[in-house]
């Protein structure tokens, strides 16, 4: 209550607060506004049995359930950055506007995502649409559409998405927190209410024990989430003493801190990606007139809908991808280059290459269990349904993560704001 009454007080916190939760509002607003000329047929339904437009409903805060201008959330602009974040390290001059271009690099690679994010929105939509239409599982949610209606969705769409995204910027600069992650949860808590309806609707006095379960099991796992989202091996680094004229400089004992789980959720969005690809082709190709061809689409479409198959496929892209990412964002041999410039060492280890390898030992070991870890909490909701055999009762594990880790990176803003006000 302390900390509620500080913040009230701050008068420039409390401002910012105040602004997230109206830009905020303004994104929910956008998930309930329908595409023009367009309606759906048991698109619950639908979306019940497909796991990829599952998961984006839930990103899109039910955007996709309304077939709302924000059907897609804000899933464009995330794949769009994930792509320049890779073409960063693939293209040199890409590195170096990065590494060395400043604010400006760095503005400018800002500025591409967004450029890439525009048909990036429009593929997207064209490949939901599609994937509505496709009758899959004997049930069509879409029917078909014009050439104008086709264009309007399109437009309608893309702008949904952009404005979306521009609402994001402007919670990241006026507000408090990372307002693209912002929205995200938002659209993530909104499902809460309905699901908790969904369940009371459904219960009888024979589910209690299973609810005081899950609750349980819940707590537990969010727990775990939060331990090790913050966990971390500290590398110990000595910096040697330096004398200039008659003042002495560093003789320091500090740590590199190395994530247990540095990759966040991105990795579970590559897997889903992946996973994605061989389902949106094959239902492209159920209509072939090909027979083999068809063939091949159909037990292709089976296969991913198996859970237990979905879900073995998922831990293993998710294990994998964990360790692709994480040597992506963390280089070993740059990290050891800037401690021995800047005259540090780990102790009882040679500067240079030796601590470079070093690294590499330590942070190999760590993602081991960061990317198990990872791959679990993102099958979880698959072993809870199989075992349970219900889905009002679950929360997805990629939803839990951005949830533990949005709350948890809103909390250090604010009190890295309140540590500043005091200060002054």
């Amino acid at each position: 209550m302390n900390k509620f009454s500080l913040i009230w007080k701050t008068k420039d916190l409390r401002n910012k607060i105040l602004i997230m939760i109206g830009l905020l509002l303004l994104t929910r607003v956008l998930a309930h506004v329908p595409i023009p000329a367009l309606s759906a047929v048991n698109l619950r339904s639908f979306l019940n049995q497909n796991q990829y437009l599952n998961l984006l409903d839930i990103f899109s805060g039910g955007g996709l359930a309304t077939l709302s201008i924000a059907m897609l959330g804000v899933g464009p602009y995330i794949t769009s950055s994930i792509i320049v974040q890779l073409l960063t390290v693939i293209v040199p001059s890409w590195t170096e506007l990065q590494k060395e271009g400043g604010e400006a690099g760095r503005e400018k690679l800002n500025q591409y995502t967004r450029i890439l994010a525009v048909p990036l929105a429009i593929i997207q939509t064209y490949g939901t649409i599609r994937l509505l239409q496709s009758g899959q599982s004997g049930i069509t949610a879409i029917g078909a559409l014009t050439g104008f209606q086709w264009f309007t969705t399109l437009i309608a769409v893309a702008c949904g998405t952009m404005l979306l995204m521009w609402l994001g910027e402007l919670i990241t600069e006026y507000g408090i927190g990372n307002g693209i992650s912002l929205i995200i949860f938002a659209g993530i808590i909104a499902r809460l209410p309905s699901s908790l309806q969904q369940t009371a609707a459904l219960y009888d006095q024979t589910q209690l024990p299973k609810i005081i379960g899950f609750a349980l099991g819940a707590i537990v796992v969010i727990a775990a989430v939060v331990f090790v989202t913050e966990a971390q091996r500290n590398v110990p680094v000595s910096y040697a003493k330096h004398v200039r004229g008659n003042k002495t400089f560093g003789g320091v004992n500090t740590h590199l801190p190395l994530r247990v789980n540095q990759a966040g959720v991105i990795p579970i969005i590559f897997a889903i990606s992946v996973l994605l690809f061989p389902t949106m082709i094959a239902n492209f190709m159920t209509s072939a007139k090909n027979v083999h061809i068809v063939a091949i689409a159909n037990w292709t479409i089976s296969f991913l809908q198996n859970q237990v198959n979905y879900a073995i496929i998922y831990f293993i892209l998710v294990f994998v991808f964990t360790f692709l990412y994480t040597s992506i964002v963390f280089d070993p041999d740059e990290v050891a280059e800037n401690v021995q410039k800047n005259g540090g060492f780990v102790p009882g280890i040679r500067p240079g290459k030796q601590t470079a390898d070093y690294l590499y030992m330590v942070l190999n070991r760590i993602t081991v269990f960061g990317a198990f870890f990872l791959a679990v909490i993102a099958v979880l909701p698959y072993a809870i349904q199989g075992f349970t055999n219900t889905k009002s009762l679950t929360l997805g594990g990629t939803s839990l993560l951005i949830v533990v880790s949005v709350v948890i990176e809103t909390i250090k803003a604010v009190e890295a704001q309140l540590v500043m006000h005091n200060y002054e």
